[in-house]
């Protein structure tokens, strides 16, 4: 008794080593697609110490017996002695020990960590106590998952196995869409748990294995091929429906404020900017959207655009490739929520009193690489910004680049005179580059500048609605600033189907050396144009007239005598106009239907084909090849030469369909003693003949008369006709259909696919 005691305890340690290494390798498995949002460096850590840790007490505390709060005080006091190493690396002391500016951090973040996750851009790296999110995940699936399988007995601990796949699940939401990671994870995770909870409720068996495998790879063929044959489909993520804390709807926009800038800040110091590099621009805001009144930045609500600001941060994703650079810059007076960048921000690093509370206000755009405190830009306030600054093309390379294919909010309210004035001086351009080109050119040449606010200076009106544009583009003199050209500019740009954007920022009058102090004043704001090429970015073009190209007193006498139909806004249409279908005096930069557009249709047919028809392929593959080999084995023997060859095939028929419905004849029995075996095994349910009774009509009558006429035909003299064979084999298939019949469907639903009498008889052939 002593000896089956400690064997049983032993069985029962085994199996609970078993489930805590299953499951909490699972949950570990299960938090992997959040590794993009913090950088795998960075989360592997906290990811494998909440797994071990949650496993590790859940099986401890079942063994010895503890309750279930006490079970949960260990795993709480675990979290906060090792999460400070782990997940709050840079509130704790010397980067290990617990301190209660840790402690406290870790308590709130079981509350407060989802909401950073989802509002902040990726990669997050370690900063503060943000890797809470992939600890606690690992550590509550772990312990949960092993405390449910060991303390359930039996084969209902199987239901543990949910535990990690619910932990897969809200890693996926709240991950990035990063696809492969995602299921990659899921299929590792089910070849874990599918085969642990086969073992948990006793029901393992090899050929589980191999459809297991088979599914698999269905799975895996499936998820590889399916974006290819379905196109670009994003996957669903939280961070993607959050709306941000700051719409820019809520605040006017920037381009408005260009004036203002001039005339009350033009001698105010406003910025000072350390190591910009050479030709570098300081950005303030980014508009792509154009309402007849004013460009602005998109709010957070168009489905594209500038208007997505978020949270970010360690560190900063870019993908744009320029120039290196490491930027200080302080603002000593500056008014608006816009904080200045250069090039594509990777990192910032606020200083002073306050940088905490200036971290957790800055929203960032990585599509233009505009950035925000959401309560405005304190006087003092410094900070260093790593960003990456593009340099930009020579004409020579932008010669045969393709317009973008970025998709930014449409443009409304354009005045009639944009295009036409557009048409007249880009019309022999026939680039994407060479449109841009000439825009730029046609208005700095054209134009005149002057701000309309300084003594002495042509009157010109600030704005830049469609009443503004149309001044500038049909009045009798063409004269603003920056806000009007570059508004301009971008609109033509857009009603050639360019993607074009203005951008408010500085300009220093005077190129500085990368170690000098570039103070900035409301002199040096300027408006430009990026225009995106493919294959180049967003690259800037320069619209407005040099400042020392201001109007004389014989200029306005010469635009009055130039041509007049394109000066003056375009008479309006009695009735509506259908456009022509080519358009041949204005360039045009949309694509139009490719010839290849059916060849790339039959491509994304076959791919479709190929993704459903090889999981298909290898799950019904196997089945196919057995009926089929059943189907040749039962030809074979109704065809044989030999009549009584024949006969004792009708017989090996029948035995092998009781095989395959798992109910084998003794390999030692006559027919006879078959035909008894076999009207027992397949009696009706709950009425089994009992010894020595009389078989039951509905099996026993057909199978006994089978046995005595192949015991006749083989023992007995001659050769049987050939109507005899026919009757015998049509009694076969009556007496089979019978034994199908006394069992339930999912029975004989197996045995058409099982392999049993296949398998028996190529023993047999090897005896």
């Amino acid at each position: 008794m002593t000896r089956r005691t400690g064997a049983a305890r032993h069985r029962r340690a085994a199996t609970a080593g078993v489930d805590a290494l299953v499951l909490g390798g699972a949950a570990a498995l299960a938090v992997l697609p959040v590794l993009p949002v913090f950088g795998a460096a960075a989360a592997l850590p906290a990811l494998a110490a909440g797994a071990a840790l949650g496993a590790g007490l859940a099986a401890l505390g079942a063994r010895r017996g503890w309750a279930g709060s006490a079970t949960l005080a260990a795993v709480v006091v675990a979290y906060l002695v090792v999460g400070p190493a782990v997940a709050a690396p840079t509130l704790a002391a010397a980067r290990v020990l617990p301190t209660a500016e840790s402690t406290t951090a870790l308590l709130r973040a079981v509350v407060t960590v989802w909401k950073e996750v989802l509002t902040l851009d990726p990669e997050l790296g370690a900063s503060g106590s943000l890797l809470a999110a992939p600890l606690l995940l690992a550590l509550a699936g772990a312990g949960a998952a092993v405390a449910v399988a060991a303390r359930t007995p039996g084969p209902a601990g199987a239901w543990a196995a949910l535990v990690p796949l619910a932990v897969l699940g809200v890693a996926v939401l709240l991950g990035t869409k990063v696809a492969v990671l995602p299921v990659a994870a899921g299929v590792v995770v089910a070849l874990l748990l599918l085969p642990w909870a086969a073992w948990r409720r006793g029901t393992l068996a090899p050929r589980r294995v191999v459809a297991l495998g088979v599914v698999v790879v269905a799975v895996v063929g499936g998820g590889a091929a399916g974006p290819s044959a379905l196109g670009d489909q994003p996957r669903f993520v939280l961070r993607d429906v959050l709306v941000p804390p700051f719409d820019p709807d809520e605040h006017p926009s920037p381009l408005s404020a260009f004036r203002a800038f001039v005339k009350q800040y033009r001698e105010t110091e406003l910025l000072t900017v350390r190591g910009l590099p050479e030709g570098a621009r300081v950005r303030l805001a980014t508009m792509d959207a154009y309402d007849g009144v004013v460009w602005k930045v998109a709010g957070s609500r168009e489905s594209a655009g500038s208007g997505s600001f978020r949270r970010v941060g360690e560190t900063i994703a870019t993908s744009v490739a320029g120039e290196r650079a490491r930027v200080e810059l302080e603002v000593h007076e500056l008014p608006g929520v816009w904080l200045p960048t250069v090039g594509y921000a990777e990192r910032f690093d606020f200083t002073g009193p306050r940088a905490r509370d200036l971290t957790r206000d800055l929203r960032y755009n990585d599509r233009t690489g505009t950035a925000v405190l959401v309560g405005g830009v304190p006087a003092g306030t410094t900070w260093t910004v790593e960003a990456v600054v593009p340099v930009r093309p020579d004409d020579a390379d932008l010669a045969g680049a393709a317009a973008g294919s970025t998709r930014l909010p449409p443009v409304h309210g354009v005045p009639d005179a944009v295009p036409l004035y557009a048409g007249e001086i880009a019309a022999s351009a026939t680039t994407p580059a060479q449109i841009a080109a000439r825009l730029a050119d046609g208005l700095a040449e054209r134009g005149y500048f002057s701000h309309g606010v300084l003594p002495g200076e042509e009157p010109s009106l600030s704005g830049h609605g469609a009443d503004r544009i149309t001044t500038l583009l049909t009045g009798d003199l063409m004269v603003g600033d920056g806000e009007q050209y570059a508004a301009a500019m971008a609109l033509m740009a857009r009603e050639m189907g360019l993607p074009a954007r203005v951008v408010m920022g500085f300009v220093p009058e005077a190129p500085a050396g990368p170690d000098d102090a570039v103070t900035l004043t409301g002199a040096d704001v300027e408006a430009w144009v990026e225009v995106e090429l493919a294959g180049h970015g967003w690259v800037p073009f320069d619209p407005t007239p040099d400042e020392s190209r201001t109007p004389r007193s014989d200029d306005r006498d010469q635009r009055a005598a130039e041509d007049p139909q394109v000066r003056q806004p375009p008479p309006p249409l009695p009735e509506p106009v259908e456009p022509p279908d080519e358009d041949t005096e204005q360039p045009s930069t949309r694509d139009e239907p490719a010839d290849g557009a059916a060849g790339d249709d039959w491509g994304r047919v076959l791919v479709v084909a190929a993704a459903v028809g090889v999981p298909l392929a290898l799950l019904l593959g196997p089945v196919l090849l057995v009926l089929a080999a059943k189907r040749r084995r039962r030809r074979r023997r109704r065809t044989a030469p030999d009549p009584v060859a024949r006969v004792v095939g009708g017989w090996d028929e029948l035995l092998d369909e009781a095989r395959d419905l798992r109910a084998p004849a003794p390999p030692t029995a006559t027919r006879r003693e078959t035909a008894v075996h076999l009207a027992r095994a397949f009696a009706p349910r709950g009425h089994p003949p009992a010894p020595g009774a009389s078989v039951g009509a509905s099996v026993g009558a057909t199978v006994a008369g089978l046995a005595a006429s192949a015991d006749a035909v083989v023992f007995g003299a001659g050769t049987p006709p050939e109507e005899h064979v026919a009757r015998y084999w049509h009694d076969v298939e009556a007496a089979r259909a019978a034994l199908r019949a006394a069992v339930p469907r999912r029975r004989r639903l197996r045995a058409r696919v099982s392999t049993a009498s296949l398998r028996h008889r190529r023993r047999a052939s090897r005896g």
